[in-house]
């Protein structure tokens, strides 16, 4: 008897050459993403100044406000592993993928422990939520304004 997800079209190969496939995550950029920039954009709109891609903390956080030790991580639903719609993994190589993104979530996890204990707050800026850009931008405020 077939799985359901063979009888529905799906299989587990990439429906894409290996080199195609390749040549195609190469593009993908780690920083300048388009999430980013309409992220700094927002702060920027607002009077706020910061540094990017602080390489000296751990994580490279996307953007620091060095005077208020405070920083924003944005964050790619899909390479993150958010629980939203964006951040399932594919259906092809899912061992492969299920790694990657579990251990990209352990170093996140990781950096934002180091960075707290050195006295910084965090906040996370997700894909998904750039769709709701005036709460977005509230939190943002709220968060850059308060001391706690």
């Amino acid at each position: 008897m077939l799985s359901s997800s063979v009888c529905k079209g799906q299989t587990d190969m990439d429906s894409l050459s290996k080199s195609r496939r390749s040549e195609i995550m190469s593009q993908i950029r780690s920083k300048d993403t388009v999430p980013e920039l309409k992220v700094r954009s927002l702060i920027h709109r607002r009077g706020y100044r910061f540094r990017l891609h602080c390489k000296t903390l751990p994580g490279k956080p996307d953007l620091v406000f060095s005077g208020r030790k405070k920083i924003i991580f944005v964050h790619g639903c899909f390479w993150h592993a958010h629980a939203c719609a964006k951040g399932k993994p594919p259906k092809s190589n899912l061992g492969f993928w299920l790694k990657k993104l579990e251990g990209n979530k352990r170093r996140d996890a990781q950096a934002r422990r180091k960075l707290r204990s050195q006295g910084w707050r965090i906040l996370t800026v997700w894909q998904c939520q750039l769709k709701h850009a005036e709460s977005l931008t509230r939190r943002i405020v709220a968060f850059l304004e308060t001391d706690t």
